[in-house]
């Protein structure tokens, strides 16, 4: 994951294992600075992300949603979020095309959405 702003942004992740979905964060990446978030072969070709700016607030965000709490968190299951004790988040969706590894660039965007995953 690289972080192209001149913020300081945090991740999440979620995926889907053997076991079922986890969602996993938060990577602190530093402005214009790259975190390996996973490492390793890719596991699963969807990986999806939630990203917040720290420093000028907003996040980038997705239709899918999934668990997330305030601090570092591994959560395993999306369902069921607020009856567990967590929040929910929106989540975009990175098809990395079964590829081996994948870079994802997080960038400032006038629309909002997520710009195009990066092999």
């Amino acid at each position: 994951m690289c972080n192209t702003t001149s913020s300081r942004v945090g991740v999440a992740i979620g995926y889907r294992d053997a076991q079922g979905w986890t969602t996993e964060g938060w990577w602190n990446i530093s402005p214009r600075g790259c975190e390996t978030l996973l490492r390793g072969t890719l596991a699963a070709r969807y990986y999806y992300v939630h990203a917040v700016d720290y420093d000028k607030g907003g996040e980038w965000t997705g239709k899918s949603v999934m668990c997330v709490r305030n601090k570092e968190f591994t959560i395993r299951g999306i369902e069921d979020c607020l009856a567990r004790g967590y929040d929910r988040a929106g989540f975009f969706e990175v098809d990395t095309g079964e590829q081996k590894s994948w870079t994802i660039q997080l960038t400032d965007t006038t629309g909002g959405a997520p710009p195009p995953p990066r092999p």
